[in-house]
């Protein structure tokens, strides 16, 4: 499967089908609350009482506005005191209400797993649901953009592709047109083969959008899924817009939308252009332009307003790439008075941006080849996508100096083995050491079976536990073992771990499994 997150192609390998699953239920009195991304703004409310008040009254306020006004789209706002909220939902149009209602109470449910974040977000097939502590409403794209595709090939894939391609097209050309900004129809996939197949596809912005901004959207997302074809499904989300296609009906026959008459502008011969090119070219090869042309010309400005503070940016917008002049001045040249620690993996520094945040930065011990920078870059934009509460946050990294370099948040308190086996041993009451386990343990829970793919520690410890201001656990170097390559590791043996912590199973056979982390 191949996955665009930040705006940049990952391939990625999913071994459970059972995530895809849920796309052959039956589109009947289904809230349709297949996780697609969710993620936690790696800040906290500062008054937690006035902030859960605030969440609270406005997810009642939305939920209201549901069901009263038997709607599919709300907005909500609390701005009283020092931690607002500004919370959205959108559910897509062809839910009933009782489906959204659910749908809704599911989202509400998965989003309070971020505890105090003061901003996050989910998104399931059939809605969405997000709050920060500032007005979002008019945002369109972000580099958060995702593409998602299926892990199934169409059998007839020129005939399916060609299919996919117009009813995309169509939905791109004809939703921000439409009053709603929301559009359902069907493509026949016409074939040399017995029986014809028909491809679905839904498109749909947020009403708070303009429509300029729901076209910009959508042609970001038309772009990722292009990638897609010709796998069966494929699904692109956007701060402000959501696309979707697939080979198996999402949607009630009495759910379609006539667009017809919104494809009737002077845009049809673009749009007859790139279905020409779909059908003609075989393999896309000018919509793949169109598409890398498009993201890069939306993507540039973003990217220039994210370089004065990362650390002010929102969870959506992903790592930055940072420049290693500025990152030597943060650390002092790497001096030996900012080192707080060393390991396998390179040393760590202390780091004061220009903007005055507080970073830790580490040096990787790996071989910087073409190959290695490659898969370095790649694994990066995987690994800063993973949030969780009890993982440490990747803000960014280097490749472009001499070092490989990655860039974390600070934590105050160090590892949990100062507190174990060092001078601070014996200062942890009972209560928090029980919140470090249970915290450690969440935090493997959702590496192994949460996020949407399976990784693997392969080097628990308590020098690779942190600790908040709290004393709150954060497993550090949890995507390090997919950095390395696969013919170095900081050890001679072929496994990426420590001995002594290591399951034998694996330091003998090299049989990987969750188990090793437990």
């Amino acid at each position: 499967m191949k996955q665009e997150y930040l705006g940049m192609v990952l391939p990625i390998t999913i071994t459970s089908i059972w995530w895809w699953s849920c796309l052959i239920r039956g589109v009947d009195a289904s809230p349709q609350i297949n996780l697609l991304n969710k993620g936690c703004s790696q800040y906290n409310a500062t008054n937690l009482p006035e902030f859960y008040t605030n969440l609270n009254a406005t997810f009642s306020d939305l939920k209201t506005q549901l069901n009263k006004n038997s709607t599919h789209f709300a907005t909500a706002q609390q701005a009283r005191g020092s931690d607002p909220v500004y919370p959205m939902v959108q559910c897509r149009n062809y839910l009933s209400a009782a489906d959204c209602a659910a749908c809704f109470a599911a989202a509400v449910s998965q989003i309070r797993n971020c505890s105090a974040a003061n901003g996050a977000r989910v998104i399931y097939d059939g809605c969405f649901l997000r709050y920060e502590s500032a007005g979002f409403f008019d945002q369109t794209t972000l580099p958060g953009n995702v593409g998602l595709c299926g892990n199934n090939t169409a059998s007839q894939a020129t005939a399916f592709s060609a299919a996919a391609g117009k009813l995309l097209v169509d939905l791109q050309l004809a939703t921000p047109k439409i009053n709603g900004f929301f559009a359902a129809t069907k493509n026949e996939v016409v074939s040399s083969g017995s029986g014809n197949e028909t491809v679905y596809g839904v498109a749909q912005c947020a009403e708070t959008i303009s429509k300029t901004g729901c076209q910009d959207c959508l042609n970001v997302a038309y772009a990722n899924l292009q990638s897609c074809l010709p796998d069966t499904d494929g699904r692109a989300v956007d701060a402000g817009c959501f696309l979707r296609y697939s080979s198996t009906s999402f949607f009630p026959d009495n759910q379609t939308t006539n667009i017809a008459s919104f494809l009737k502008t002077g845009g049809n011969s673009r749009k007859k252009a790139i279905i020409i090119g779909v059908v003609v070219g075989g393999v896309r090869l000018l919509i793949l332009i169109v598409g890398v042309f498009l993201y890069f010309k939306l993507s540039r400005k973003p990217e220039a307003a994210r370089r004065g503070d990362i650390l002010g940016a929102t969870e959506l917008q992903g790592p930055m790439n940072y420049k290693y002049k500025d990152l030597k001045s943060a650390t002092k040249n790497f001096s030996e008075e900012n080192k707080l620690g060393e390991g396998g993996f390179g040393d760590v520094y202390k780091g004061t941006l220009n903007n005055g945040k507080i970073v830790a930065v580490k040096k990787l011990a790996i071989l910087q080849s073409d190959r290695a920078k490659a898969n370095f870059v790649n694994e990066v934009k995987l690994i800063s996508n993973v949030h969780h509460r009890n993982l440490i946050r990747l803000l960014g990294c280097c490749s472009k100096g001499p070092e490989l370099l990655l860039i974390y948040e600070y934590m105050a308190n160090n590892s949990l083995d100062r507190f174990i086996f060092g001078p601070k041993r014996g200062s942890l009451n009972w209560k928090q050491l029980n919140d470090i386990i249970l915290g450690t343990a969440r935090g493997l829970a959702y590496l192994h079976e949460e996020f949407h793919v399976c990784i693997i520690h392969r080097d628990i410890k308590t020098s690779n536990i942190l600790l908040d201001d709290s004393f709150q656990p954060k497993i550090a170097d949890f995507g390090l073992a997919r950095l390395l390559p696969d013919d170095q590791t900081h050890l001679s043996t072929r496994f990426a771990g420590t001995l002594g912590y290591t399951a034998p199973e694996y330091a003998i056979h090299g049989q990987l499994s969750e188990k090793v982390d437990t």
